[in-house]
């Protein structure tokens, strides 16, 4: 069988970034140019910082990706693209680039959702195993995902408000952190005791997240403490929420995977980098005996070399779009128009 070479480019947030993936599983060879420093003074991505970027950037990262690689844009047999979600004006600019190559070059276009390339992102590592559930965790995405097969995704549950990437970050900010808030609250937590009582997180039997309660109490907590001229300890402000967010994340996916009948789990999103997670998660699969995979650090972040995998078993199905592929800053993962 031929091997399929994709040129993926992803734009959804604030890296512009590009990669070439060979059948859906190897990357050879990935660019990706992030904005971090730059909305970092900012306290978060500004959106139209970000899309200006893209534009200084992309035809920059493009250059050094075919001279890292070694190939030819001629090489290539589809290009893959993130069109949703995400920040329209960044989407924009990285559809607009994959469209004008497709165009060029008369290779098959294909849309790429970005949840499903952080999914497929534990693809690059180990061959995904099926039947299995995900685990979506972000800066906007929160969801159980039932997989039965390759490219075939059910809901099972998601937030219902503030995605646990978003919670992760505004806590921090409240607690005067720097952005991106999410990996310094995970490195505080292991230095804090669980010493404040912080509601948990709709710990219920759904397989529903709601975190908006959670980062409420933490403001009122720390508003109250200035206001009485109490000592805000945020080593242990830091511990417990971080130990009442995983606590009920790991309840609800060790939930899923017993009432479904599935034995294969696999973290994805920009939150599986988070230590206390892949512990957590670690240590209930090694007990129930479920298989549980996660990402390396540098696909856990957003990548092309995701979108690159996933474009790989999209173009399988038959998925292909044509020039008139719009970007999209809210699309359903699956109900996708």
């Amino acid at each position: 069988m031929k091997d399929i070479y994709c040129l993926a480019i992803e734009s959804s947030c604030d890296e512009t970034s590009m990669s070439i993936i060979k059948n859906g599983t190897e990357e050879i060879a990935t660019v990706t140019n992030t904005q971090i420093d730059i909305h970092k003074e900012f306290g978060g991505v500004v959106p139209e910082v970000a899309s200006r970027s893209h534009i200084e950037n992309i035809t920059i990262v493009l250059s050094e990706l075919l001279e890292k690689s070694h190939m030819k844009i001629d090489d290539i047999d589809i290009i893959g693209v993130t069109y949703g979600p995400g920040l329209i004006g960044s989407l924009l600019i990285g559809l607009q680039c994959a469209k004008t190559i497709s165009l060029v070059t008369n290779k098959p276009l294909i849309p790429v959702h970005h949840i499903k390339g952080h999914i497929y992102a534990n693809n690059l590592e180990k061959r995904l195993t099926f039947p299995l559930i995900a685990l979506v965790v972000s800066g906007g995405h929160t969801e159980l995902v039932y997989m039965k097969e390759d490219y075939s995704f059910e809901k099972i549950g998601g937030t219902l408000d503030d995605a646990i990437g978003e919670a992760y970050d505004k806590v921090a900010k409240i607690c005067g952190l720097d952005y991106p808030g999410g990996p310094i609250v995970d490195k505080l937590a292991k230095l804090g005791k669980d010493t404040y009582d912080l509601p948990y997180p709709l710990n219920d039997d759904s397989y529903n997240f709601s975190f908006s309660g959670i980062k409420s109490a933490v403001v009122n907590l720390v508003h109250n403490e200035k206001q009485r001229g109490n000592n805000i300890r945020i080593n242990d402000i830091c511990t417990s929420f971080q130990n009442r967010c995983i606590e009920v994340l790991t309840k609800k996916t060790m939930k899923a995977l017993k009432e479904y009948k599935v034995n294969n789990l696999v973290l994805a999103g920009g939150v599986a980098a988070n230590s206390y997670l892949r512990e957590k998660l670690t240590k209930e699969c090694q007990k129930e005996k479920i298989n549980f995979s996660y990402p390396s650090m540098k696909y856990c972040t957003d990548n092309a070399a995701m979108i690159g995998a996933a474009a790989y078993y999209a173009y399988k199905k038959g998925i292909v779009a044509n020039l008139e592929l719009n970007a999209k800053a809210v699309v359903d993962l699956y109900n996708e128009k």
